[in-house]
């Protein structure tokens, strides 16, 4: 594993006014995680767990503090810049799906590469990954075909179509039962070790957390040590 960070935090401070008042959401928040590392993040809700991941998908700007992103610096990036890094660096995998209904599931794992400007074609390392996933029948299969442990495969999918150096997986079972939640665990586990992506992955599930190289543990804002 290449020990090279990529992600480094430091000092990562977010706050919100609500009326009058400031409320911070991350406070002073410091964090690294080496390229191809698994670190699974836990705490309470309210724990500014969200609001990191966020920031570290340039999807929300920081109040203060650094964020660099395989050597990029995020916060002094423009907005074309996030943009273009959330198309091509980061992968979302969440726990509702956003799955389009209308669209089968081949065609919801086309638009991220249409949104990035890729061709739409899968490659043969693609259908390899497919067919570890277990939907090479289902692709053409609209999302209210299928189960939430196959609509959530087809999520994962669509998030790492465009082979992102990063995965950003917000509470990825939070939906599922215990078997499905076994089994994307599992995925997400081998994915990681066959693509070497670097995976942080919310959740509230201890279990869920122990499939990680790492859990780092946040209440209030800030890392507990």
């Amino acid at each position: 594993m290449n020990e090279r960070p990529m992600i480094e935090v430091g000092d990562l401070w977010k706050i919100y006014r609500v009326g009058e008042v400031d409320v911070p959401a991350l406070r002073g928040i410091g964090l690294s995680v080496r390229r191809g590392e698994f670190v699974s993040i836990i705490g309470p809700s309210g724990s500014g767990k969200s609001t990191l991941f966020h920031i570290l998908g340039g999807l929300t700007p920081p109040t203060s503090g650094s964020v660099s992103i395989d050597t990029r610096d995020l916060i002094h990036m423009s907005e074309s810049g996030r943009t273009n890094l959330r198309k091509t660096m980061v992968g979302f995998v969440f726990q509702k799906y956003n799955l389009l209904p209308t669209l089968t599931a081949a065609d919801n794992i086309a638009i991220a590469q249409n949104i990035a400007g890729k061709p739409i074609e899968l490659d043969a390392e693609f259908r390899q990954i497919l067919k570890l996933l277990g939907l090479e029948g289902r692709l053409q299969h609209r999302p209210g075909a299928m189960s939430g442990g196959e609509q959530q495969r087809v999520a994962i999918a669509r998030a790492i179509v465009n082979h992102p150096a990063i995965l950003l997986a917000d509470e990825p079972t939070g939906n599922l039962d215990t078997e499905n939640s076994t089994a994307v665990l599992g995925l997400l586990r081998d994915l990681n070790q066959r693509l070497g992506q670097t995976i942080l992955m919310i959740t509230h599930n201890p279990e869920a957390a122990a499939y990680a190289d790492r859990i780092v543990k946040m209440r209030d804002g800030r890392i507990e040590e």
